[in-house]
C-alpha cells in the first residue's frame, strides 16, 4: 500500500505535466519545444504506472483514476490559479474512495 501512495501520485503529476505541454503548444501558442519534455513525462508516467503493485494492469489503471482525478484538481489551483470548488472536491473525495477500495480490498 505504501508503494502505491507513492507511485500513483508520482505517474499523476507526469501525465498531467506531459497533457499540459501538449496542451500548452496546442491551445496556448506555446513554442513545440514544449512537446519534448511532454513526451518524457509521458514516458515517465507510463513506466511508474507499470511499478504500481497490482496483481493486474485494469486493476492498476482503475485505482489510479481516482488519483489522476484529484491530482489533476491541485494542478488546476497550484498551476492554473483556479480554486477547485466544493463539487470538484466532493468528486476528487469519492473518486479517491473508490480508489481506496480497489487498492485495499482483501482479495484471495
Amino acid at each position: 500500500m505504501r508503494m502505491t501512495m507513492l507511485v500513483l501520485p508520482a505517474a499523476a503529476l507526469l501525465e498531467i505535466a506531459g497533457c499540459f505541454a501538449v496542451w500548452a503548444w496546442w491551445r496556448g501558442g506555446a513554442s513545440a519545444l514544449w512537446l519534448i519534455p511532454g513526451a518524457a513525462a509521458l514516458a515517465g508516467f507510463a513506466l511508474l504506472l507499470a511499478l504500481a503493485p497490482a496483481e493486474h494492469a485494469g486493476r492498476a489503471f482503475a485505482a489510479y483514476g481516482g488519483v489522476y482525478i484529484a491530482a489533476s484538481l491541485a494542478w488546476l489551483w497550484a498551476v492554473e490559479g483556479l480554486r477547485p470548488d466544493r463539487w470538484d472536491l466532493l468528486g476528487a473525495g469519492l473518486c479517491l474512495a473508490g480508489a481506496a477500495v480497489i487498492i485495499a480490498a482483501p482479495r484471495a
